[in-house]
């Protein structure tokens, strides 16, 4: 071996070492940031439960939620694809362990009132807002290609362990001492800045950064509306979830009908995410070859009918059964969705892409949090759960006769 072999044998090890430390801390950093969130969920929704006893209350939790991303998307997708992702996602890490130990401060104090919770909400829901797209636009720059498949595909497992232990441990914290979920999240996010900070970005080609004007800051909605396909993907999503979505009523499910307790609650808020974990291992055993807007349809149509049966469920073990249903069929919808979006879009527009995305996301979540509360205010938790299950089935029959292209997406690998 040559002198000149010899220096790029050990180069190409030097290379794959910093990717798997790099992948390590991606993981680290993207399953303890989820876990503290999940948790923290649980605990202020149980907590401004609590302490209202309204449906209204929930449902503004969510809006709060979702405003900053509202407010917020297009700055995040010029800021991810200008400047250093990593700074950006330790900066919202640090936010959001400063927010949670102020909240366990006041609520040690016993003066956190509703409109403080509602605050520390919106704080949250700006941090994420950058947080999100940022760090999934960060894989390709510190694994390189040959990773790529694997770390995507490992912290997608992992976010989804993450959904599900983070809402029942946060029930089974704030069982025993409701302190310990804002303790256990400030820790959690401290871990998650520090995982990220440790990153180092590979010494790979770069594109040139796009000068920040109104163009570049809105090409993301530009490609969208550019790509029938992927707009009426998202679009079905946002609908779909932001009627059929039931996640901001489980306290009121668990509390008034079910009678569960917080425990409960956080077995609840942890079923979908089982369901979404089941879906995506069965995927990766048995991945969509064909059919695949079809087959999105028809899982769509399925969580909208899941909705249903947990909306008039009186039984712990059907309600969870239930929301398997309804996270297993959700995960299909985000199979499609992300592979196409991966698929489609250029690497110097992947920031304000997610961005965009995130939004979509968001305001099917949260501005569906928002809109079951209102609902189940002024008609109960029943009747609004079983209103948003049906707007979900007519949202598919509309999205199906709107968006011809969907139905005839067959694979998503571009062929």
């Amino acid at each position: 071996m040559t002198t000149q072999d010899f220096a790029g044998a050990h180069e190409a090890q030097s290379q794959s070492v910093l990717q798997n430390q790099n992948y390590r801390h991606f993981i680290a950093s993207r399953t303890c940031s989820s876990l503290a969130f999940q948790s923290l969920t649980v605990a202020m929704g149980w907590m401004i439960y609590e302490l209202t006893g309204s449906a209204w209350m929930l449902g503004w939790v969510g809006f709060f939620q979702f405003l900053p991303m509202l407010i917020l998307t297009f700055v995040v997708g010029a800021v991810a694809d200008r400047y250093d992702r990593r700074r950006i996602g330790l900066v919202c890490q640090w936010v959001e362990a400063a927010t949670v130990i102020v909240l366990g401060l006041l609520v040690w104090q016993q003066s956190l009132t509703p409109t403080g919770i509602l605050v520390a909400v919106a704080v949250l829901g700006a941090a994420q807002a950058f947080e999100r797209p940022t760090m999934a636009s960060l894989v390709p720059g510190i694994v390189g290609p040959g990773m790529l498949q694997r770390a995507i595909a490992t912290s997608t497992s992992f976010m989804q362990t993450a959904l599900i232990v983070g809402p029942a441990l946060g029930g089974v914290l704030y069982g025993f001492w409701h302190i310990l979920p804002f303790i256990f999240s400030g820790v959690l996010f401290l871990a998650a800045g520090y995982s990220v900070g440790t990153i180092k970005v590979l010494n790979v080609a770069q594109a040139a950064r796009p000068p920040v004007t109104l163009r570049t800051v809105f090409a993301g909605v530009g490609f969208i509306r550019r790509t029938p396909a992927v707009l009426g993907m998202i679009s079905l999503d946002l609908f779909a979830v932001l009627l059929g979505g039931a996640t901001a009523l489980l306290p009121i499910f668990a509390s008034d009908i079910l009678q569960a307790g917080p425990l409960g609650l956080g077995l609840l808020r942890a079923a979908p995410a089982v369901g979404a974990l089941g879906m995506s291992i069965y995927l990766g055993r048995a991945p969509i070859t064909s059919g695949a807007g079809r087959k999105m349809f028809a899982a769509v149509a399925v969580f909208g009918l899941a909705t249903i049966l947990f909306a008039l469920s009186k039984s712990v073990a059907v309600s969870i059964l239930a929301l398997l249903v309804v996270g297993a069929s959700d995960n299909i919808s985000v199979v499609v969705r992300s592979s196409l979006v991966q698929l489609m879009t250029p690497d110097e527009m992947r920031g304000r892409v997610n961005a965009v995305n995130s939004l979509f996301i968001g305001t099917s979540n949260q501005l569906g949090e928002f809109e079951s509360g209102m609902m189940a205010g002024w008609l109960g938790p029943v009747a609004a759960g079983v209103i948003g299950g049906l707007g979900t089935l007519a949202v598919v029959a509309i999205w199906m006769t709107a968006f011809p292209v969907l139905r005839r997406v067959e694979r998503l690998d571009g062929s």
